[in-house]
């Protein structure tokens, strides 16, 4: 019986506990009388051939996982299940909409027993009215459902975004595209799958993928008389590694992104890490939780849930470290790094601050997993190009386009191999490195010769250790609770 060893096994990401897991997208998610619930997707043996089941989580601080028994699968529901979403009936009851894996393919919802999603009841096809003369609206391929007012709306990507609204979740007549228009931004044949449309602020956001560039997300506002989505900003959450292929992308480190809405009013989403390194490529790994609102600006704000506070302890706070520049004439590179502490253990939260007038147009960062030969993995910001550099992966972020007095932070979350790092609520970006071992400590590192730039100061360097919340993992790996049927 094939397993996750306890070396790839995370301390607080969410991970599949059993063997090979992909495709792995996070799916129906609802917060239920004080629980969160999350489903993924599993690809397992069914009738002699391969299907796909909703796994169960459960959390009550969405970071503290309890495998439930699957009861989303092919011998309950007769089909396969590829992605879909959760939302919340008129009476109050938890039930999906999702693309069956079936024969002649179909989009169907499916309605909890209770709230405990203890039991659900049989699901049934959903099939649009009033669909012009040649169309093709089936509500295929990955289907997202949302509500205004006691109106369903209801599309899919397989559909072009096609619109059709219900009273009742029964009767389903076609509205027409779901998009009033589409943004310079986004090249001709990206499609917009594994999609969740939901209001944010005072604006709407439409989270989804395109299939071969990753997760990416439309800002617009909610045209209630043309009953269309008014998409005003289009941006990525995923970026392209080096060696990724510009000819044929399949750049999908962060993908297939699921949200939810927590109690206190918080949109939060995951994504499945899908091609983050080979080594996990088949391992279903979530990322971190994502607070999304918005800026003052209207720009996407993107902060690593704040739940995760609650894991840090022995902190270490370091003010006032300075990076000198090798003196001109000097045989070395036109660069300096130096250690800034050891990391012992496998788990951090590292908060970075530099102030304003440091940090313009320079080139600086730290490495990790470092040692003296300053190995490791490279956290960079890149004044020449904009962007942020978490190893290979290359994000935009510019100091220079910050708000004017807004210092630079960067928060660094460390699992093992896994980093995620957000810069000022305004960008994020992650990596996996696998040489993790390879050294222990954290060092700084700057750019540049002393002729021509300045020591460069970081203001502080806050470190904790996190506690780990895989409890449930190691359960669910021995007791396998979470295993569908296979005949």
């Amino acid at each position: 019986m094939a397993i996750v060893t306890d070396e790839l096994a995370l301390n607080y990401h969410l991970m599949h506990p059993g063997d090979d897991s992909a495709p792995g997208d996070p799916n129906p998610a609802y917060f239920l009388d004080g629980t969160c619930h999350l489903h993924y997707i599993l690809r397992h043996p069914w009738r002699g051939a391969q299907s796909f089941s909703f796994i169960h989580v459960t959390s009550t601080d969405m970071l503290r996982w309890t495998w439930q028994p699957t009861k989303l699968q092919p011998s309950f529901t007769g089909h396969g299940m590829f992605s879909g979403t959760g939302f919340i009936t008129g009476e109050g009851m938890p039930a999906a909409i999702y693309a069956g894996v079936c024969e002649p393919r179909r989009t169907f919802i499916a309605v909890a027993g209770d709230r405990d999603l203890g039991s659900w009841r049989k699901p049934y096809a959903v099939v649009p009215r009033g669909v012009p003369a040649g169309g093709n609206v089936r509500l295929l391929g990955d289907p997202d459902l949302f509500q205004v007012g006691d109106t369903y709306y209801a599309y899919a990507a397989g559909d072009n975004l096609q619109l059709c609204k219900s009273t009742d979740l029964v009767d389903w007549t076609y509205v027409g595209p779901l998009m009033q228009r589409e943004l310079p931004d986004v090249a001709l044949g990206e499609d917009a799958s594994c999609a969740n449309l939901f209001p944010i602020g005072d604006r709407w956001m439409l989270l989804c993928i395109s299939h071969q560039l990753g997760c990416r997300y439309y800002l617009g506002d909610w045209d209630a008389g043309a009953e269309q989505f008014v998409p005003e900003r289009h941006g990525r959450m995923n970026w392209r590694r080096a060696g990724q292929s510009l000819a044929d992308p399949a750049c999908r480190d962060f993908f297939a992104p699921e949200s939810v809405l927590t109690p206190d009013g918080r949109r939060v989403m995951w994504a499945w890490l899908a091609t983050a390194d080979p080594a996990i490529d088949l391992r279903t790994v979530q990322s971190l939780p994502r607070e999304l609102s918005l800026h003052d600006d209207g720009s996407l704000r993107i902060e690593p849930l704040r739940e995760l506070a609650s894991l840090r302890y022995d902190p270490v706070t370091i003010r006032d470290l300075t990076f000198a520049l090798p003196d001109v004439g000097r045989d070395a590179p036109p660069c300096a790094s130096a250690r800034i502490a050891d990391l012992d253990g496998d788990a951090f939260e590292i908060r970075i601050t530099v102030d304003r007038a440091q940090a313009e147009r320079k080139r600086f960062g730290v490495r990790l997993f470092a040692d003296d030969r300053d190995s490791g993995l490279l956290v960079l910001l890149r004044p020449e190009t904009g962007t942020l550099c978490v190893g290979d992966t290359e994000a935009p972020f510019a100091v220079a386009a910050l708000p004017a007095g807004e210092d630079v932070e960067l928060r660094i979350f460390v699992d093992k191999y896994l980093v995620e790092v957000f810069a000022n609520g305004r960008q994020a970006a992650l990596s996996a490195f696998m040489g993790y071992r390879g050294g222990n400590q954290i060092r700084g590192y700057v750019f540049g010769r002393s002729d021509k730039v300045a020591p460069t100061t970081f203001r502080s360097v806050e470190i904790w250790k996190l506690k780990p919340t895989n409890q449930g993992f190691f359960e669910a790996r021995e007791n396998r609770i979470w295993q569908p049927d296979t005949q």
